[in-house]
């Protein structure tokens, strides 16, 4: 059987970490590229020359030319100038704009046939305009940030109850931005409603409220966080795991519920954009939204998202 191909677009910090955890899952045979030369020559290098220790053996390229991108089955797409402190995902729109056009017309000629997924920001308009410019059905350009979103959200809230990350279940939905919809209600510890156990904790509902609270804003500003933080570039460890959740799922038609900023035509109300959902990701893309009832809270919250991210859309030339 023919290894699966993945090409990654965008040698930097997420591209670095992409190709390694291809590598190191041996999901196939990975393609680097990037336009400033000998840079994913060099990154490709060395995570080749680690197969011996980490016991891998995938092919790894390093690339500054499209063609080498032919016949992948999964590309991600990374390229774009990360984040600066105090930068809204939204200041990124124009330049990354550029950026995103060449990228998809190049996938649009040599990988005709992949699934694309976009983790550049401002993502919801990125995913949109990938989508636009290669002309690809809407099951196969998809966004990763809902996989990242509820992973911090899920991340805060075992900190705050001192159990083990593997036992929380959280989501979020909506745009990747300051209007992202966790979802309280569904939040739970093995099935426990995260609510409950907080109620139990505090032994007083509204302290409870207030510190879900808290854990929400958190997560909608938590890339902001690691930006400030680092004060050059954004998250990459995260962003990258994420993608590959969602690529992995693809690649061995896993069937795995992720919420995933897909092209909604009437889901949850909203036709005609890009916004995270969950939906089954299998060998042929997005092959399923979850839909579900919210309540008139999320409605709201879920309204404000979409608002936004229409917005955003609306704001490219």
């Amino acid at each position: 059987m023919a290894r699966k191909k993945i090409s990654l677009i965008g040698g930097g910090q997420i591209g670095g970490v992409l190709a390694q955890l291809c590598a190191l899952r041996e999901l196939g045979d990975v393609v680097l590229f990037d336009i400033v030369e000998g840079l994913p020559q060099g990154k490709m290098l060395d995570i080749a020359e680690v197969g011996p220790v980490d016991r891998y053996d995938v092919n790894l390229k390093g690339t500054n030319s499209y063609e080498d991108i032919k016949d992948s089955d999964i590309v991600i797409v990374t390229a774009g100038l990360p984040r600066k402190p105090g930068m809204s995902r939204d200041d990124l729109i124009e330049v990354n704009s550029k950026i995103m056009t060449s990228v998809a017309e190049g996938i649009k000629t040599y990988a005709p046939n992949s699934i694309i997924i976009v983790i550049s920001n401002p993502l919801d308009a990125m995913v949109t305009l990938c989508q636009k410019i290669t002309g690809f059905p809407y099951n196969r350009v998809i966004g990763q940030a809902g996989v990242l979103d509820s992973a911090r959200f899920a991340t805060f809230i075992a900190w705050e109850l001192g159990v083990s990350v593997k036992d929380v279940t959280a989501m979020t939905l909506g745009g990747h931005g300051d209007d992202m919809v966790p979802l309280v209600r569904y939040a739970s510890v093995n099935g426990i409603p995260v609510m409950e156990l907080l109620e139990q904790k505090y032994n007083d509902a509204e302290k409870a409220k207030e510190v879900m609270a808290a854990m929400v804003k958190r997560t909608r500003g938590a890339g902001g966080e690691v930006v400030a933080l680092l004060k050059t570039g954004s998250a990459f460890y995260s962003p990258a795991s994420s993608a590959i959740a969602m690529a992995e799922s693809i690649l061995k038609d896993q069937k795995r519920v992720l919420p995933t900023c897909c092209f909604l035509q009437g889901e949850f109300g909203v036709n005609g954009f890009y916004v995270g959902v969950p939906a089954v990701l299998g060998e042929k893309g997005v092959e399923n939204i979850i839909q579900f009832k919210l309540d008139a809270e999320e409605q709201a919250m879920m309204d404000k998202s979409v608002a936004a991210v229409k917005e955003l859309v609306g704001s490219m030339k």
